[in-house]
């Protein structure tokens, strides 16, 4: 393969992987799908696909660099506004490494398959229709409408528990075609959360969870890998992280005056194609 072309196709993955990370409709399918369009497969797509994670993560480290260094710089003075944020990414984390660790291989051996992974993308359209639905009964068209206030209006309000909930809830992401960002997100306003609440923490909590899980990948997977592949990884991380910047702040200002219906809609007519394409052999998920 022409190195141009593995070069575009690197940066096609980024792009996707960035506009896909931090919307409700599970980025790995999208990223799945894409690269059996442009032919970009095989043992090393999928190390590629974990670690340009990284790139959408440092989309979220500068958008957010200034509380971000705030907590930093808070830490060692024992602030405890700093402490209490931190304490609640840490905690939220933990269950993704211990879980993912546990049943990461049985998932990917046993649930990456083109039913499992449509039933996920409907069945997640349709839960987040019901929260919605819900979420518009308790706290009025949008948030703060209503009579009743969200339980947690901002990431400082919450507490251990809170972070340890949310945590468990993004341990469904391991179903492909879940979402990680779906399933903090809607699980966040189950618990209490507002909309911007809940999408700000998935954020944070993104940041530990998929670097840490791009770092694990390389290192797990590093006899694969050479000098030579460094180029592909880095435009892909590069395109992510633009990508990423640009559906982050879009993101932001969508919750503000908008809900996730237009994205639970979406998920359902996707798992349909995955259907589709998975019958037709078109695309080959387990890819």
């Amino acid at each position: 393969m022409e190195l141009s072309v593995l070069w575009l196709q690197a940066a096609v993955m980024g792009v996707v992987e960035g506009l896909t990370e931090f919307l409700p409709i599970s980025s790995t399918g999208h990223l799945i799908l894409a690269g059996s369009l442009i032919g970009f497969t095989g043992e090393i797509a999928k190390v590629f696909e974990v670690a340009i994670q990284t790139g959408a993560m440092l989309a979220v480290i500068w958008e957010y660099r200034s509380r971000l260094g705030a907590t930093l710089s808070g830490l060692p003075a024992r602030d405890p506004w700093a402490w209490r944020f931190a304490r609640n990414v840490v905690i939220a984390f933990i269950p993704a490494v211990v879980l993912g660790l546990a049943f990461g291989k049985f998932v990917k051996a046993h649930l990456f398959h083109p039913v499992p992974v449509a039933a996920a993308f409907i069945v997640g359209g349709l839960i987040i229709l019901w929260v919605e639905r819900r979420h518009r009964r308790l706290f009025g068209a949008m948030d703060l409408a209503g009579e009743r206030r969200a339980r947690i209006e901002s990431v400082d309000d919450m507490d251990a528990l809170d972070a340890l909930k949310v945590g468990l809830i993004q341990c469904l992401a391991l179903i492909p075609g879940t979402s990680r960002s779906g399933s903090t997100i809607i699980g966040g306003m189950v618990l209490g959360f507002s909309r911007k609440a809940a999408t700000e923490f998935s954020f944070y909590l993104g940041i530990p969870t998929l670097i840490g899980a791009g770092a694990y990948a390389l290192w797990k997977q590093r006899e694969l890998l050479s000098w030579g592949d460094l180029p592909v990884f880095l435009i892909g991380s590069f395109f992510a992280f633009l990508s990423a910047l640009i559906c982050i702040r879009w993101l932001i200002r969508y919750v503000s005056t908008h809900d996730f219906t237009v994205f639970a809609w979406y998920r359902i007519v996707f798992g349909l194609l995955v259907l589709l394409t998975a019958w037709t052999g078109w695309v080959d998920w387990s890819a």
